[in-house]
């Protein structure tokens, strides 16, 4: 089954060359069993990739664990080295990775691009890191000895990246884990593994050592992560996705006592107070709502608005969606790309149904867009009834739902009402409200007056079912370290006793 290939197998997409197999210990490997990859905006294939049974994930996990000593003992600034010369690299290919990153996700162009420039943000990021790992020196709090405090890598990881944002979590648990000296078994997305496989490919060129970083594509993601996280040799799994799944990784972590971070789903609540400035509320609600198709973890997910000025909001903010355009990502004129696959159409389809059965009002949208490629028109809805569950689940859709509220202790309360707490968003143009309310609502990142709010120096991560662990800032890079304790004995002259 195993053909050992240099240099890689490649496919030929908008005259980029795209590795299509495994990236096991320094060297592409290709399997004889294969999976069709294809664009959403036609339904068409356009590549066939690798496809890694669990053997071959523990194949990439010997790699990661025979690099790890090696690695982690790799002075901080060759680290650094490799970081920059990687960044540099990743700088020039940004054409590439931004075209093949919308042909396969069907994001539009600007917004990969957009992606792509956050994503080599953040991997800058961690590569000013390495050399910035500090420890601590105490004396003991009754004296006697010394407290010194260092952090080690928590050693190899596995990190699973979902296809919604394909360069943006790569870069970011990868750059996070690598800079921190752990090794990583990447597994890709089956819906985007071409994207992940430009990131590694610039790692390569950039001079990263065989074994640190290893990247299975699987469309046996369930079997292919049971067996690595069931061997002991595995330090860490960082997971992006469904709360679901997530709740599953953590059972297959228990066992062997595994650490585990967690970025799962949101039900993200977007609050419009009395005092908001209209015209910003309603824009970037559009963003928070529509980006990627309403396809995110951190999109508004109930917009909650005073009704003092909801009838100004809505008509704003219904009339800024039945002006945005639908269609293929490489249209410039695109505001919304397709939804990822038929079958993710088909539940987005399921609950525009959903919603006609209960008590709300359909404002603009609401159905599929007929053609090739899987679209869906942009869709909002006026909500009444806040008992349904349809009100209290993450919908992962371009469906805005619009509730009114009394006031603003009404709107937090609403607000919080929900297993999830991810991201919130608030709009008033009174700071000291903004704080108060920010403080009140139980989400893990609130945005004031903005719908976007990554940022490299920004821990991202949330409460409660939305996951365990930061990704980003100095918090993120802290995910892959221990810290380690050294209790020194010395004498009244300072010496070792």
């Amino acid at each position: 089954m195993t053909t050992v290939l240099t240099p890689p197998v490649v496919t030929d997409l908008r005259g980029h060359a795209v590795p299509v197999d495994h990236y096991i210990g320094g060297t592409w490997v290709a399997d004889s069993d294969r999976f069709a990859v294809f664009d959403p905006a036609t339904g068409r294939q356009i590549a066939e990739v690798a496809d890694a049974d669990e053997s071959r994930a523990l194949e990439a996990l010997d790699a990661a664990v025979d690099a790890q000593q090696t690695w982690r003992g790799l002075p901080p600034r060759r680290r650094a080295d490799l970081f920059a010369r990687a960044h540099r690299i990743l700088r020039e290919r940004a054409d590439m990775i931004s075209e093949i990153m919308t042909l396969e996700s069907g994001k539009p162009l600007a917004e990969a691009r957009a992606e792509f420039a956050l994503s080599a943000d953040f991997f800058l990021w961690y590569s000013e890191q390495i050399a910035h790992l500090h420890g601590s020196f105490a004396e003991a709090s009754q004296g006697g000895y010394r407290i010194i405090t260092s952090h080690e890598p928590v050693g190899p990881t596995l990190l699973i990246t979902p296809w919604n944002f394909p360069l943006l979590m790569i870069a970011r648990k990868a750059g996070a884990a690598l800079a921190a000296g752990c090794t990583a078994v990447v597994k890709s997305a089956r819906e985007t593994p071409l994207t992940c496989a430009l990131f590694v490919q610039v790692l390569h060129d950039a001079g990263f050592p065989p074994g640190v970083v290893n990247l299975v594509h699987t469309t046996s993601s369930a079997r292919l992560s049971a067996a690595v996280m069931g061997d002991p040799r595995l330090r860490k799994v960082s997971f992006t996705g469904s709360t679901e799944v997530g709740t599953t990784l953590l059972r297959q972590a228990a066992p062997g006592i595994v650490n585990a971070a967690m970025e799962l789903g949101g039900d993200g609540p977007l609050v419009v107070l009395h005092d908001a400035d209209i015209e910003l509320a309603a824009s970037q609600a559009v963003i928070a709502k529509f980006r990627n198709a309403g396809q995110a973890c951190v999109a508004a997910n109930r917009i909650i608005v005073d009704e003092r000025i909801a009838d100004a909001f809505i008509e704003r903010f219904v009339a800024l969606t039945k002006a945005l355009h639908v269609g293929s990502g490489f249209d410039p004129a695109t505001d919304v790309g397709p939804i990822i696959s038929a079958t993710q159409r088909e539940g987005v389809a399921a609950l525009v149904a959903a919603f006609e059965e209960i008590d709300a009002t359909r404002l603009t949208g609401g159905g599929i867009i007929e053609g090739e490629g899987y679209f869906f028109e942009p869709t909002v809805y006026e909500v009444h009834d806040r008992d349904n569950e349809l009100c209290h689940r993450e919908l992962f859709a371009p469906i805005a739902t619009i509730y009114r509220v009394a006031d603003t202790a009404e709107a937090i309360t609403f607000a919080n009402d929900t297993r999830y707490g991810l991201a919130a968003y608030v709009f008033t143009r009174d700071l000291s409200r903004a704080f108060t309310v920010g403080e009140r609502l139980e989400f893990g990142m609130v945005g004031v007056n903005r719908g976007i709010m990554a940022d490299p120096a920004a821990p991202f991560g949330g409460t409660k079912a939305s996951g365990l662990g930061r990704e980003g800032g100095q918090h993120g890079i802290c995910e892959f370290l221990e810290p380690k304790y050294l209790a020194v004995t010395v004498d009244e002259e300072g010496a070792l006793a």
